[in-house]
């Protein structure tokens, strides 16, 4: 999972932190040998910040079920079975949070300014997020909060406070405000990124210009239009390269395990038979694949840790299809998941209070994933099954 690849820090005592935006002009050069030294001049910087963000998972479980599942047949103490099966859906959670779309195309218009709909496969928002909305007549609206998401068929219908016009098929709906967690999918991003032919303006933190080639924008963030293309060994090479360029050294390169098995296919013409060998790579607290016994190593490219994670976002197509999960080539030492309070733990037996003789148990985790160079990080997206 993504969250055991990132460092997790305490939070500290303040709520954000600074980017160096311009070194100063003429403070560097060559003197003779009696010449003036350059003019001083100072850094600008730019005060970036984001308060924690809190998850839940709780759970209820009747007093007569925790009776009889004592009994013969039964499943034990229902209460520590229902515990534990929280505890994996929290994580769950947060980890899905953490790689959240930050945009996607309209698949069907919803009912009026207050209703879009979208593929469910997509997973870009929750409630409470705050979306934005461009169409193709140039409008631009930025003030939807998601007040309800409801799935049936294949398909999620987000119930919005209100745009100020009315969503239809092909329009883009980003993400400007998390409820929750920021996303890798938000942080990687920059303005006028082009979604199935539509611009999106997706922000992050406290910024709200994200010019492209400028520290509040990735390194290389990479679209098709809307148009599924083959993953490439070039595609990969250039956001590494790009990465590199910017002064960062990608640590990590994260994927869906689709194109997981495209790398493998990709790389099959390098491998040779040397015998039984194995390779394991770590990547924070989590293990890539291990290496094929032929010689074939499928957990890194050019050294660089090749995770998959069956949460990495997908992208969609201008026929409201869902292409294949975005490749993202991450320099981790500018990522980190401050925790502000590690997960806690807490019950309730108050019977009058629940007004039901049911016990309760509650799951909260505060804290807030945070990238100190956006500049280093690269997407791929756009990219077939």
């Amino acid at each position: 999972m993504t969250w055991n690849a990132i460092k997790k820090v305490a939070w500290g005592p303040t709520t954000g932190w600074r980017n160096r935006t311009d070194r100063g002009s003429g403070r560097s050069g060559p003197v003779t040998e009696t010449g003036a030294i350059p003019t001083v001049d100072v850094s600008a910087y730019v005060n970036i910040s984001s308060l924690p963000r809190i998850v839940v998972s709780d759970f209820g479980v009747s007093v007569k079920s925790m009776f009889t599942g004592q009994l013969e047949g039964g499943v034990g103490d229902i209460l520590a079975v229902e515990r534990e099966g929280t505890m994996r859906d929290h994580i769950k959670e947060i980890n899905q949070e953490l790689l959240l779309g930050c945009g996607c195309l309209c698949s069907t218009a919803g009912g009026g300014v207050t209703e879009y709909k979208i593929p469910t496969a997509l997973q870009c928002n929750r409630v409470g997020d705050t979306v934005g909305l461009s169409d193709a007549g140039g409008a631009v609206e930025t003030g939807g909060v998601i007040s309800a998401i409801a799935s049936a068929g294949g398909t999620d219908t987000v119930t919005v406070t209100s745009f100020g016009v009315t969503p239809a098929d092909g329009d883009a709906v980003y993400t400007r405000i998390r409820c929750g967690f920021t996303s890798i999918d938000d942080i990687v991003s920059e303005d006028a990124q082009v979604l199935g032919g539509q611009t999106s303006y997706p922000d992050v933190y406290n910024l709200t210009t994200r010019t492209a080639g400028t520290y509040a924008a990735g390194a290389s963030v990479s679209y098709n239009s809307g148009v599924g293309r083959d993953l490439t060994l070039a595609l990969i090479d250039t956001a590494i390269l790009n990465s590199r360029e910017h002064g960062g050294e990608p640590k990590l390169i994260l994927l869906g395990h689709d194109q997981y098995f495209k790398l493998n296919g990709l790389l099959q013409a390098q491998q040779r038979f040397m015998g039984a060998a194995e390779l394991q790579v770590g990547v924070g607290d989590e293990r890539t694949y291990p290496g094929t016994a032929t010689g074939l190593q499928v957990a890194t490219y050019l050294g660089i840790p090749v995770l998959p994670d069956v949460d990495v976002p997908h992208s969609g197509d201008v026929d409201d299809a869902t292409l294949g999960s975005n490749v993202y080539v991450l320099d981790t030492d500018y990522l980190e998941l401050a925790i502000a309070q590690p997960t806690q733990y807490v019950e309730n037996r108050d019977f009058f209070q629940a007004n039901a003789l049911v016990v309760r148990g509650l799951l909260y985790t505060m804290a807030e994933l945070r990238c100190t160079n956006i500049w280093v990080q690269s997407k791929i997206a756009d990219l077939n099954t």
